[in-house]
């Protein structure tokens, strides 16, 4: 881990160390003694807690997920990889992105879907990205896939896309499972607004607590605060405040619907509950036995070893423990249908004359 990090990947200076250092001292252990205040401090520092979550968790995900960081639906018979690959073609066919269009990725990761969704709809693409160690790794990926003129990586906050793009300047824009990081969807909703052109789309796979949450009773009220704390997430919200917050902003909703509640004999949870029967190829029994209980055990020892050595920085460790809390509050969410990770929603941008 550290031979990469120390060759200009962005995080060799010591204030991203400490970001990761400190990471889950934005959360209290306890839930009983969460206060407001807590929420307040991490909507107020979501840049720190997102990239102290991230220099952490990058790896851990590329090691044991693969470069798309995100949930789908999966199909009998169909292979993990294939399944997020139909995942980053749905979103793309019902925007019905087009050759030629100018397209924005907010929150890319390592640009896995990014480098998909620019194959599939042969659109131009520029992923956005606050976290400079995940886009350093973004460029390199595309460089090999050699796509490196067609999708292209910047480093910048989802928060001010206005002041770094110029307004009505892309044709479309599509978010999966990240703008549940933002301190608020009206915010960051309303960033993509301005930089979308007239007519343009925005399509978002959405973080979010179900209708059935209810945080007066306390199990789900454990359940989102697990969830915040294992996912970088400084406050999870419900379903009904994405759909007003784009409301709000001013977006026409064309489509919603939330896939998880699609019913489908294979839940989309089922690689992170390591359920080995429901793998389908070879490389899919990997990836959901390292998700198993036994897999976690053997991912936290040689992290804490890797620590202990120097090899990974100190904190790293805390966030490997963040993951697993992280993997079995969504799990159990997804059981309980408290929690979607992919509340589908395509809106457009008025047309002005």
């Amino acid at each position: 881990m550290s031979s990469e990090r120390n060759e200009g990947n962005g995080l060799a200076d010591g204030r991203q160390y400490e970001r990761l250092e400190n990471y889950t001292a934005f959360w209290s252990k306890d839930i009983s003694k969460e206060e407001s205040a807590d929420t307040e401090l991490r909507l107020g520092s979501y840049t720190n807690v997102v990239n102290g979550f991230y220099d952490g968790a990058t790896e851990l995900y590329e090691n044991g997920w693969g470069k798309s960081f995100h949930f789908c639906r999966f199909y009998k018979g169909e292979g993990f990889a294939a399944a997020v690959a139909r995942h980053e073609h749905y979103l793309a066919a019902r925007m019905q992105l087009r050759p030629g269009m100018r397209v924005l990725d907010v929150g890319c990761g390592v640009g896995g879907p990014a480098r998909e969704i620019g194959r599939f709809s042969d659109v131009e693409i520029i992923g956005v990205n606050n976290n400079e160690f995940q886009v350093q790794r973004a460029r390199k990926y595309t460089k090999e896939a050699g796509l490196e003129g067609q999708v292209k990586f910047t480093t910048g906050d989802f928060m001010k896309l206005e002041e770094q793009f110029g307004p009505n300047y892309f044709d479309a824009v599509y978010a999966i499972e990240a703008t549940c990081h933002a301190p608020t969807w009206e915010g960051v909703y309303g960033e993509i607004f301005k930089v979308l052109k007239p007519g343009g789309i925005f399509g978002v796979y959405e973080w979010c607590m179900t209708d059935d949450w209810d945080p007066s009773i306390p199990a789900h009220a454990d359940l989102q605060h697990e969830i915040e704390l294992g996912n970088g997430i400084p406050e999870m919200r419900p379903i009904q405040l994405s759909r007003q917050a784009l409301k709000t902003v001013g977006f026409e909703i064309l489509h919603e619907e939330d896939l998880a509640d699609r019913g489908d004999s294979v839940p989309w949870y089922y690689p992170l509950a390591g359920d080995i029967r429901q793998a389908q190829t070879f490389w899919d029994y990997i990836t959901v036995a390292r998700c198993s209980e036994t897999g976690q055990f053997v991912a936290r020892v040689f992290v804490r070893f890797l620590e202990l050595l120097r090899i990974a920085p100190k904190g790293t460790h805390a966030v490997a423990e963040a993951l697993l809390v992280a993997s079995k509050s969504l799990v159990r969410g997804g059981q309980m249908k408290l929690f979607t990770p992919m509340y589908l929603v395509v809106s457009k941008k008025p047309d002005t004359t």
